[in-house]
C-alpha cells in the first residue's frame, strides 16, 4: 500500500475536485485488519472476510406455502371445480406425513410441513371448502401453486456472500438458514476521534465568554457507531504545535485511522496540516467543494489521517461522502459510494461554478404527488441545525451556474449513508 500512496501527488497550494479526492481515496484503500470468527449473534455490521458457501440446498425439501390443502395436480377437472377424497391424517411443520398420498386424493397440510409424497400442488384453505370428507377445490389452480420447490432459495455449494460484504440482519438470517452458528469477519478498524481548538468546551462544562461546545466528537462518534471500528475518543487538543504534534504522533503508533476536525487551515493556529507534513505525507488538502473544503487526508507511518474542517455541518458531511467509504474499505468492506437519485428542485437558485456544493435539502410531496427536493433555507455550515430538518443531499457539481425550479438534482437520502432520515 505505500507504493500506491507515494504516486499520490500533493500540490501544497492547489485545491482538487471532489471526483479525484474521491479517486484519491479508493485507490489507496485496501482491507489493513485481520480475520477473526465470531458468534453469528455478534457478526452484525461486521464484515465478511471469506465467502459464505451453502452446505445444502434452502429449503432443503419441497414444502407447503400456505396452510391448504396438498394433492397432485394431475387429478384436478379443467375448467371446472375438482372434488377430491381426504386421507386421513395431516402434514404440520416438523411432522412429515409418513405416507404417499394416492393419486386423486388430498391431504390436510399446514405452512411449512414437508410436501407429501405424491402431492404438487396445495389449494389455500381460504379457497376451498369441505363436503361429505371430500375437498372442493375451484377451477384455475395450476400445477405447483402454493408449493415451495427444493433449492429454490438457495442452491448446494453457491457463494450467497463474498469477502467485503457489510452483515446486515437480512444477511445474518440467511447465514442462520444456512445453519451457520459462526461467521468469519475483520477485526474492528481501530479508530481514534479528536478535536483542535483552544476555544472548545466539553458539552456539561460551565459556559464562558468566547468559547463553544464541541459537538463534532459527538456528531463523528455517532456517525462512527453502526461502522465496523472501535472507536476511542482522544478528547479536545489545545492549539500548540507541540501538543498536535505529541498527539498525532503517538496515536499513529496506536490507531488504524485518525479522525480529527477543526485545526486544518493555514491560520497561524491550525497546527494539524503542518504537523501531518511533518510526521508522513499529506496526500490532498483542500477540496473544490462547499461545504468542507479544508478537509485533509494523508498518512503518518502506517496509520491514515483524515483532517475535517471545523465547522459542524462541513464535518459531518465530508465524513459521509469521504471518510465513511474509506472506514468501511480499509475495515474490509467493498467501496461503496451512496447512489444519488434525480428528484425535481423545489427551489431556484444561482451557484459558483468551478466547486461542487453540497445543499442540506428535504423532500418535499407536490400537488401531483410526486417528491420534490427542497433546499433548507439556512445552508452556512455552521448551521447544525438546519441537518436536523433535512432528509439528505443534493449534489451541485462544478460546472453548474444555475438550477431552476422543476430541474432534476441528484439526491442521496441519509439512509442511503446508513442513517435515518
Amino acid at each position: 500500500m505505500s507504493g500506491a500512496c507515494d504516486c499520490m501527488e500533493y500540490d501544497a497550494e492547489g485545491q482538487i475536485p471532489v471526483r479525484e479526492a474521491l479517486d484519491r481515496l479508493r485507490e489507496v484503500a485496501a482491507p489493513m485488519v485481520q480475520a477473526e470468527t465470531v458468534p453469528l449473534a455478534e457478526a452484525a455490521y461486521r464484515v465478511l472476510a471469506e465467502p459464505l458457501v451453502a452446505p445444502r440446498d434452502v429449503p432443503a425439501f419441497d414444502n407447503v406455502a400456505v396452510d391448504g390443502y396438498a394433492f397432485a395436480a394431475a387429478g384436478l377437472a379443467e375448467n371446472r371445480e375438482t372434488r377430491l377424497p381426504l386421507v386421513e391424517g395431516r402434514a404440520a411443520a416438523g411432522h412429515p406425513f409418513p405416507e404417499r398420498v394416492p393419486p386423486g386424493t388430498a391431504v390436510r397440510v399446514l405452512t411449512g410441513a414437508v410436501l407429501p409424497a405424491g402431492t404438487d400442488t396445495v389449494a389455500m384453505e381460504e379457497q376451498v371448502r369441505i363436503e361429505n370428507g371430500r375437498v372442493v377445490i375451484p377451477a384455475g389452480y395450476r400445477a405447483g401453486a402454493n408449493a415451495r420447490k427444493r433449492g429454490e432459495d438457495v442452491a448446494a455449494g453457491g457463494v450467497l456472500f463474498g469477502p467485503g460484504t457489510r452483515l446486515l440482519p437480512q444477511h445474518l438470517g440467511v447465514a442462520a438458514s444456512l445453519g451457520r452458528g459462526e461467521l468469519t469477519v475483520y477485526a474492528p478498524l481501530r479508530v481514534a476521534v479528536f478535536s483542535s481548538g483552544d476555544e472548545l468546551r466539553e458539552p456539561g462544562q460551565p459556559f464562558a465568554e468566547g468559547t463553544v461546545y464541541d459537538a463534532n466528537r459527538q456528531i463523528l462518534k455517532a456517525l462512527l457507531a453502526p461502522l465496523p471500528v472501535r472507536v476511542t475518543d482522544l478528547g479536545i487538543l489545545a492549539d500548540r504545535e507541540e501538543v498536535v504534534r505529541e498527539a498525532l504522533a503517538a496515536a499513529a503508533e496506536r490507531f488504524d485511522v485518525v479522525v480529527t476536525s477543526g485545526g486544518a487551515s493555514r491560520g497561524d493556529e491550525d497546527h494539524m496540516v503542518r504537523t501531518v507534513e511533518a510526521l508522513g505525507r499529506l496526500h490532498f488538502w483542500r477540496v473544490r467543494m462547499k461545504p468542507g473544503r479544508p478537509i485533509a487526508f494523508g498518512r503518518i507511518g502506517r496509520a491514515f489521517f483524515v483532517g475535517l474542517p471545523g465547522n459542524p455541518v462541513a464535518a459531518a458531511v465530508c465524513f459521509l461522502l469521504f471518510a465513511r467509504p474509506l472506514l468501511l474499505r480499509l475495515g474490509g468492506a467493498s467501496w461503496r459510494e451512496p447512489p444519488r437519485f434525480p428528484v425535481p428542485a423545489a427551489f431556484s437558485m444561482r451557484k459558483k461554478t468551478g466547486r461542487t456544493e453540497f445543499l442540506r435539502a428535504m423532500l418535499v410531496r407536490r400537488e401531483d404527488g410526486s417528491l420534490a427536493a427542497r433546499r433548507i433555507a439556512r445552508q452556512g455550515s455552521g448551521i447544525l441545525t438546519g441537518m436536523t430538518e433535512a432528509d439528505g443531499i443534493v449534489t451541485l457539481e462544478e460546472p453548474l451556474a444555475e438550477v431552476r425550479e422543476g430541474d432534476p438534482v441528484p439526491f442521496t437520502s441519509f439512509a442511503e449513508f446508513g442513517y435515518p432520515a
